[in-house]
């Protein structure tokens, strides 16, 4: 155990001891610490690896802000999204093995696996879904908002989410086609997705600290607490997110000096050490361009960058005239870029525990600037360049929404109509309840004020432990409609931007829970023009049998109110003439208003 110290005290001062003689990182420190305090990070940590060495690790800043813990290159933060090319590399890995080609239909796989339509479900292969080429958007609202650990739950949304452009036709980024490539790599293995990275990558790539779950990295020892910067002036924790079972499109957490054995695999023909880990007929395809993310000239902003395109779980770009290979990564609390430059043998991974944050591209490009002896930009000046350039776009933009604000108007219902159960079979259920004078949104980890802004448009506002946030202006709000028979029927979100309509969540009011006692006064034969109207109990509820007609479940929804259960736009109203006794049922449907007289 000694003896293992002390190889990791020596391997320690072999890398500092390299930034300090190394003439290409010459005074970077000094520019990291401008790009800490530039952008407020808590902290970030760096590796760079030139051809089978790490040359450089190191971290910055603190990993835990309030007990003012560094950060450090063996300190575990989420990769988010970099965890991508993991998850396309087992396909590479099964591909080899003659397991499955990548032309290969997802269903034949997941045989319960079906898309939006036929033409889908036809012609989609497995390349498609590696390289983001379906032509379904995102939907991240679904696994987001409606979160489970259930990953066949997640695939029975996707016959639900409607694409916004055909197969192959454009390049769209979408998260729950790398769910798809680790439910199929779980089929064929016998083996949860989980399992396979453990086996294939990180116990091979001497990866023994990272781990694939919120939970492990709790547990872990050296790991960061993710942070955001508030309203440009505060750097406040955020809880830790669950990604649960979408975990394939982005649950790794890792350190930047694992990830840099990670790299190595990639600048070194598949090989770590004396081990193959990945055939290198797929590393020279997912690493090449399978499908254009946006085409034209570079810009004047950009004149270095030549093209932008993706390959297996990469995205392809060049920067100053050298070929680069990429994939950043966002989740709550933590930014990451793991990047690597094939025909340069040079590789970098910056992890940072700031929320969207810019941090991993600048320290990135300040690396690769001085590796690849380019000229060096100034890459804190363009960080506040931009920040200027988006503080005033916001302001013009909250300018425009003032002016188009239609003020004096009310909701159209009483607010205790908008209250119930809201489901879409793409996304998932939630409630709203009325409390006070005021609507509340709960969905499974979040919960929102929804603030009136004019006639049936509210608007989310997160409700947090200290409040309610107050936000700029939210692209996102909550349009309500109503059916035939005057009710609150659906709420319409504008959750997934690429469509050019919102998503739809139909409503299901909430059923008051009423002793099976008070119902028996409703019990009885309704008579409505010569047709006999049953209504009875069974079990704890209220049920009705029209002849030739299925049999309706009644849920209370008030004062001798009934909703039919299924039937949008049908309910029943009982009414008592002269005592308790019902005498008279009344049949409310969009078509017009009957009476049942009691028998």
């Amino acid at each position: 155990m000694k003896n293992q110290s002390l190889l990791a005290i020596l391997l320690l001062c072999v890398t500092l001891g390299f930034s300090q003689t190394d003439k290409r990182l010459k005074n970077i420190e000094k520019v990291f610490e401008d790009i800490l305090e530039a952008t407020h990070a808590p902290g970030f940590a760096v590796a760079i690896v030139e051809g089978d060495k790490t040359i450089y690790a190191k971290g910055f800043g603190y990993r835990d802000v309030e007990n003012k813990i560094p950060m450090d290159e063996n300190t575990l933060l989420a990769i988010g999204s970099s965890s991508k090319a993991f998850t396309s590399a087992i396909l590479g890995q099964l591909r080899n093995n003659e397991a499955l080609t990548f032309n290969d239909s997802p269903i034949e796989y997941i045989p319960e696996l079906r898309f939006y339509n036929n033409q889908l479900n036809g012609n989609i292969n497995i390349r498609d879904l590696m390289s983001h080429q379906t032509g379904i958007p995102r939907h991240d609202g679904s696994w987001y908002l409606f979160p489970t650990f259930n990953r066949d739950s997640l695939v029975q949304r996707i016959q639900y989410q409607e694409p916004f452009t055909g197969l192959r036709q454009k390049w769209h980024y979408n998260n729950f086609m790398f769910l798809l490539q680790g439910v199929i790599a779980e089929r064929i293995t016998g083996k949860s997705w989980e399992e396979n990275i453990q086996e294939r990558f990180f116990r091979p790539l001497q990866m023994n600290r990272s781990n694939v779950s919120i939970k492990e990295l709790e547990n872990s020892e050296n790991a960061a607490l993710g942070y955001e910067y508030y309203k440009d002036s505060i750097t406040r924790k955020m809880d830790y997110y669950r990604i649960a079972a979408m975990a394939p499109a982005g649950s790794i957490n890792s350190s930047v000096s694992e990830m840099a054995n990670w790299l190595k695999v990639w600048i070194n023909n598949g090989k770590f050490k004396d081990s193959t880990i990945l055939p290198e007929n797929y590393m020279n395809e997912a690493m090449s361009s399978q499908s254009v993310i946006s085409s034209g000239f570079p810009s004047d902003e950009n004149p270095d960058l030549f093209l932008s395109n993706y390959g297996y779980g990469w995205m392809i770009s060049s920067y100053r005239g050298h070929y680069r290979v990429e994939h950043g990564g966002n989740i709550d609390g933590f930014s990451a870029s793991v990047a690597f430059y094939p025909t340069d043998s040079l590789g970098i991974v910056v992890l940072t525990n700031q929320n969207g944050s810019r941090v991993p591209s600048m320290v990135r490009n300040t690396v690769a600037d001085r590796m690849l002896n380019e000229k060096k930009g100034d890459w804190v000046a363009w960080f506040n360049d931009l920040k200027e350039k988006q503080q005033k776009a916001s302001e013009a933009a909250k300018k425009a929404s003032d002016s188009t604000e239609i003020i004096n108007t009310t909701p159209s219902h009483d607010l205790s109509a908008y209250t119930g159960y809201y489901e879409n079979q793409g996304y998932g259920r939630f409630e709203i309840t009325k409390e006070s004078d005021s609507l509340f949104a709960h969905f499974k980890l979040i919960k929102f004020y929804l603030k009136h802004k004019y006639y049936d448009i509210f608007e989310p506002l997160e409700v947090t432990s200290t409040g309610i946030e107050e936000f700029d202006e939210l692209p996102v709000k909550f349009n309500f409609s109503t059916n035939n028979s005057g009710d609150i029927s659906s709420v319409n979100i504008n959750v997934e931007p690429s469509l050019d309509h919102p998503i739809e969540f139909k409503r299901e009011p909430k059923a008051l829970d009423i002793d099976v006692s008070e119902l028996k006064k409703y019990e009885g034969t309704y008579e409505l023009t010569g047709i006999e109207i049953k209504v009875y109990i069974k079990g704890e509820g209220l049920y009705m049998f029209v002849p030739g007609q299925p049999e309706y479940n009644l849920l209370a929804t008030g004062e001798d109110g009934f909703n039919i259960k299924g039937l949008e736009g049908f309910k029943t109203k009982f009414r008592t003439l002269d005592n308790d006794m019902m005498k008279e049922l009344v049949l409310i449907q969009p078509n017009g208003t009957f009476v049942a007289t009691r028998k």
